[in-house]
Parts: C-alpha cells; structure tokens; sequence
C-alpha cells in the first residue's frame, strides 16, 4: 500500500467542517438522489466553482490532473464542451468530477479533462466522502447521473482510476469498475538514495550509474538542466516534441502530442512553473557539455504535488552517447534530486515497460467506469468493455504483444526491439 509519509485524516469528524458554500451561480440542471442523500448539480464551466475547485485541489490525494491549472489551461487550448458534476449535501460540496465532452466513433463521451494525457485519475473528493459506502446505491448515483447528461452525453467514461490510492478508498469503485488493461508504477523514495535503491537491486543500480557517469564525462561532461527561464521551457519543450515526433515515426506510430492545441497546452503548463514545490510541469533535461556542448541528450516533464511526483512524458536523442542510456541516467537524476527534497513517491505513470519495472517497487492496478447514458451510449460501453478484455488478454502474452507492436510500427525482423524494450 502506497501510503502519505503523513496519514490524511478521513472522516467528518476528523476534519475541519467545511461551511456549506453560499452564492454559487445556478447550475444547469439539479438531481435530488435520495438513495445516496446527495444532490447532484451539472455545470458547463469552471469559473463558478472555482473556489470550491481550489479548495478540493489542496487535497493531496486528490490527482494533479484535476488541478485547477491542468485543467485550466487544457480548456483554454481546446474546444471540447465541458460538464462538471458537483455532488454535494446540505449545500457543502464532497466532489467534483471535471469532464469534457468529446465523439468517439460516433458515441458522445463524458470523459475526464485531458484524460489522453492522464496517469491517475480520482476526481476532487472531499475527505468526508472518500469512503466505501460512500455510495450505499450505485444504480441510483448512476441513474442520477443519467438523468443530468441526457441529451449531453451517451456514455460517462471515467478511466484510469486505482480503487483505492495510498491507504484509502476510491468512493466511485462500486460503480461496476472493470479492470484496466494498464497499470501504473511507482517507486516510494526513502530519507536517502542508498535507502531508495535497496528495494531495486542497489548494487547492480550503482555500478551502471558509475558506468554511465564515466562514459559521459569521457564524451566532455554533462550537466543536469531544470528548465526556469520561459525562453529555456519553450526550448527544451519543442526540442521534446521533435524528438516524440521522430521516435513516433520511426515505430510506424501516430504522434500523440502533434496536434498544435496539444502543444499549446503543455506550453502553458511549464510557462505556470514558479520553481516552487508544487509544478503542474516541470521540465528536466540531460544536456551534453565540453565538445558536445549543448547537445540535449534526453528530457522528461514532471509533474508534482505534495510528496507525489510523476513523469509525464520523456524523450531521447541517442545520437551521440546511446551506450549510457541517457533517458535511464536522467531518471537517476531525478529520482535523487527529489529524495533530497523530501517527495515521498516517484511515480512513472501507465504502461508496463521493462525500464519501469527496473525502477519500481510497487504498481497500482487502474479501473475503468463506464455509465451509459443512451441507448447508443449502451452500446458503446459494451464496445469498450470488449475492448479493454482483447488489450488484457493481448498484455497478458508477451509474444503476442512484441508481434502487434512490430506489426504497427512495418516492422518483419524478427529481433527488432518493439517500444515495450526501450525507455523513452
């Protein structure tokens, strides 16, 4: 169990009493959900829950993806219909779950805001109703919840949730959550790097550091960059982008950050970086130094929040110095920098990759809820739920994922690496 070095205090009775929140704006439209005793409220902005948003936000079990700046900045850059449902009682509000509506095969989605780009997913949920009999009648919540988005949406997704996060339980789990094909992997960061690395085979860890540090400082020396000025952030950012792009395509792969409102996005992110403790973005970067000054070897973009922190996305240009792993080296950066600041968990995201099972000890099973909302929505939930079995089972076989994967990406050697063997 992945727990806070601090135990979060759970209960009504252990926390402060929040007030019940006055002038909110209408929303668009009201449930009464006696079953549950909630209310249900559906509004189609974030401006006028803004309060309540940052306020749930300071949670630090609650998913950096629903921060109010990630979300934020994804609405700003993209035109997707956006609906927030907000169940509260006795007028105080216990969750909101930010979503955006977007056609997939022709079935209108309610999904998680910028959940293309989300490694865990919770929602904003008030300690008060982060429990397991939160929900005493799922059906109800889920009729509910119909009731709000008909005519809006076909089909409520919320994926890529853990049924439960650092020692206590996901209140939405009860909704007929289904096993998600991914998992997410974890690294718990110890008071010093000698600590950390003895869940991981520390000597074998410390002897190809060593390796690689000398290959490095033979090819002129290295210096470990964090992005702080803006002209440096859109650099390393683009730079990032170009070398996603070229791994994409030599795989035979769509490029999953090309779009340009996708770019836009990230830059706002790392343009919001202040150099505090808490990053919605924050890019890291292993640049060459003496002869082959400059050169950018690899980069990855962290996101943090309390003592969690998460990679994002990462990218390499083995051109020069592809026998020191720079991606892997960079990571050990990292991993260090933040155990001498005081995180208590590294967090390398969805996808069951060997370089992340190299570095962790610990994974977190993710779960999908689907709700119908239509008879189309019906129908397409019965689509995810067959595909999210074929990607399991396909998982599951090794030899089976290494041939679709070289299938993908026009490849017939039957030697050639597939993008589960490299870390990028």
């Amino acid at each position: 169990m992945l727990a806070l070095k601090e135990p979060v205090e759970q209960t009504c009775t252990q926390t402060r009493v929040v007030a019940p929140v006055a002038n909110l704006p209408l929303p668009l439209a009201r449930v009464g959900d006696a079953a549950n005793r909630l209310t249900l409220e559906l509004y189609d902005a974030m401006e006028p829950l803004e309060t309540e948003w940052r306020r749930l936000d300071r949670d630090a079990l609650n998913s950096l993806h629903h921060s109010w700046d990630w979300c934020r900045h994804w609405v700003a850059t993209h035109d997707a219909p956006v609906v927030i449902l907000r169940g509260e009682r006795a007028g105080r509000t216990l969750f909101l779950l930010p979503l955006e509506i977007r056609k997939r095969r022709g079935v209108r989605v309610a999904g998680f805001i910028a959940g293309d780009f989300s490694n865990l997913n919770t929602g904003l949920v008030s300690p008060c109703f982060r429990r397991g009999d939160a929900i005493a009648d799922p059906a109800g919540f889920a009729a509910s919840v119909a009731q709000l988005l008909t005519g809006r949406a076909d089909l409520v997704a919320l994926r890529s949730m853990p049924l439960s996060w650092r020692g206590t339980v996901n209140p939405f789990a009860v909704l007929n959550a289904i096993d998600n094909h991914n998992r997410s992997f974890h690294l718990p960061l110890a008071g010093d790097m000698d600590t950390t690395l003895r869940q991981v085979n520390a000597k074998r860890r410390r002897k190809k550091f060593r390796h690689q540090q000398r290959r490095l400082e033979a090819l002129g020396g290295y210096e470990h960059v964090i992005a702080a000025t803006p002209g440096e952030k859109a650099a390393i950012l683009d730079l990032f982008f170009r070398q996603k792009a070229a791994r994409f395509a030599a795989l035979g792969l769509p490029d999953a950050f090309g779009a340009a409102e996708t770019k836009a996005f990230f830059h706002a992110l790392a343009k919001a970086d202040d150099g505090g403790r808490d990053a919605a973005l924050r890019l890291h970067a292993l640049r060459l130094t003496g002869e082959n000054e400059g050169h950018i070897a690899a980069i990855a973009g962290l996101s943090l929040k309390g003592d969690h922190v998460l990679c994002q996305f990462g990218s390499i240009d083995d051109s020069l110095a592809a026998d020191t792993s720079p991606g892997e080296f960079l990571f050990w950066l990292m991993i260090e920098q933040c155990v001498n600041e005081g995180y208590a968990l590294f967090d390398f995201g969805i996808g069951d990759q060997p370089y992340k099972r190299s570095w962790c000890s610990a994974s977190t099973t993710l779960h999908d809820v689907l709700l119908p909302i239509s008879t189309l929505g019906r129908a397409g939930r019965a689509v995810a739920f067959g595909l999210i079995h074929a990607k399991a089972f396909v998982k599951r076989h090794r030899r089976l994922y290494a041939t679709i994967q070289r299938l993908r990406a026009g490849r017939s050697a039957a030697g050639e690496k597939t993008p589960d063997d490299q870390a990028a």
